[in-house]
């Protein structure tokens, strides 16, 4: 990671290791005093951390009674080797005489992700550049490690690019129902399979404000992205619904195809514009709140820009739609 420059401030969350001290029981000698290792071990935890001897009941909890020896020294490992054990015949034996004191190198903390230890790396990177490139080109650059990797050891891919696979993973379930729902619902409400199919075509067209936003400002096209992307299709399906509504009722009026696709383009304008521009300004606060949380400003980085484009496709593509239905509807006839 140090090796890639897109790269900055690589780091693992494990500490430093800790010098730990064993002391080592020589069996021999504890046999000459007559003493077991669990012996040896009781009265060293008696001298040091402390035995639980019983348990008393406070209300409906279990509390335990610890024996310990008192003072300062029985945590200093420098006194270690003055303290003494008991033999079987009563005798005070020094631990020095019975083992020998090693030091060794520990991690003090072991992280564990599902029960497994686990190192993570984590690091920023340039600004240039978006998130997603960055670990494709970490991950590329270290597949000869990983194929080197012993059995049990792996190395996988975290941070936003894991969480945001969870999340489409999981709106990926739960799209057939919400796409049936929506096609339920506008069948309903139109009454019409043209005007369905008029109404599901203008959803595409947030596209054309999302992919060119996304290019010119870096923004990976993540599980934000893709949450914006379906709440503007959904106002642009609701535009398109409110549209058509319009254009029946100034059918209704008296109208022909044509003034009354003319006329509803018209009337619907201004609420629709307006409607666009308060959305708009709305997530522009969003987007240049810096100190809020990082989902709102990422959210709010594309919607702004981008459904400008798309509405006004919206207003133009749904008249002449309907006028070439009806056209092509009177030539069949």
């Amino acid at each position: 990671m140090q090796a890639n420059t897109h790269v900055r401030q690589p780091n693992e969350d494990w500490t430093e290791r800790a010098p730990v001290v064993h002391f080592v029981l020589d069996q021999d000698r504890l046999r000459l005093i007559g003493l077991s290792s669990n012996d040896a071990e009781q009265q060293i935890q008696f001298l040091t951390t402390g035995v639980t001897v019983t348990q008393f009941r406070e209300d409906i909890r279990a509390v335990d009674v610890v024996a310990r020896t008192s003072g300062a020294n029985r945590l200093d490992p420098t006194k270690l080797l003055n303290m003494t054990l008991t033999s079987k015949d009563g005798r005070l034996v020094p631990l020095s005489q019975v083992g020998r004191v090693e030091i060794r190198e520990e991690d003090p903390i072991l992280k564990r992700r599902d029960r497994t230890p686990t190192i993570t790396v984590p690091s920023d990177h340039d600004d240039s550049v978006q998130p997603p490139q960055v670990t494709m080109e970490v991950w590329k650059s270290i597949q000869a490690i990983i194929s080197k990797l012993p059995e049990g050891y792996r190395i996988e891919i975290g941070a936003n690019a894991e969480e945001s696979v969870k999340a489409n993973i999981a709106l990926a379930k739960v799209f057939p129902i919400m796409l049936v729902c929506m096609l339920v619902i506008i069948i309903f409400q139109v009454r019409s399979i043209p005007a369905l199919v008029m109404t599901m075509l203008t959803a595409p067209l947030g596209l054309a404000g999302v992919v060119p936003t996304l290019l010119i400002f870096h923004v990976p096209f993540g599980f934000n992205p893709i949450l914006g992307l379906i709440a503007l299709a959904g106002i642009l399906m609701r535009n398109t619904l409110i549209l058509i509504g319009q254009i029946k009722t100034n059918k209704d009026e008296g109208l022909d195809d044509f003034h009354a696709v003319v006329e509803a383009t018209v009337q619907r304008s201004r609420p629709v514009v307006l409607t666009a521009l308060a959305a708009v300004l709305a997530l522009f606060l969003l987007h240049f709140r810096r100190s809020g949380a990082r989902w709102r400003t990422r959210l709010s980085a594309g919607p702004p820009r981008e459904r400008c484009l798309p509405w006004f496709f919206s207003l133009h593509s749904i008249p002449f739609g309907f006028v070439l239905s009806r056209s092509n509807r009177q030539l069949r006839a």
